[in-house]
């Protein structure tokens, strides 16, 4: 883990006798809860919901699609058809992609 730092925190004490029992009840230190919700924080920033800018550009993406298999014909494609192009596609990729070498062979 590293080098610890010890650092003072001001909680409200409800906020305080909730850390204490939480603590208790799943038999780690408080230090341990705060880790951990603090580490929930960080975690559910970095994955937060799109904005609404990002959803309503995301929609329009989505219907230039649409218009572009209606013109093409490709919004007839079968289940069937659609997964025999992913799978086309990604053996494609596969192949484009540089071959790794194992470092003992």
């Amino acid at each position: 883990m590293g080098t610890i730092k010890a650092t003072t925190i001001s909680l409200l004490p409800e906020q305080f006798a909730t850390a204490e029992r939480l603590a208790k009840k799943e038999s780690r230190t408080v230090s341990e809860v705060v880790w951990d919700a603090l580490r929930r924080y960080e975690t559910e920033r970095k994955y937060r919901k799109p904005s609404a800018v990002a959803l309503k550009n995301f929609g329009k993406a989505v219907n230039l699609f649409r218009e572009d298999a209606r013109r093409t014909g490709l919004n007839k494609m079968t289940m069937r058809e659609i997964n025999a192009e992913v799978a086309a596609t990604r053996k494609d990729m596969r192949k484009a992609r540089p071959t790794k070498k194992h470092p003992l062979k």
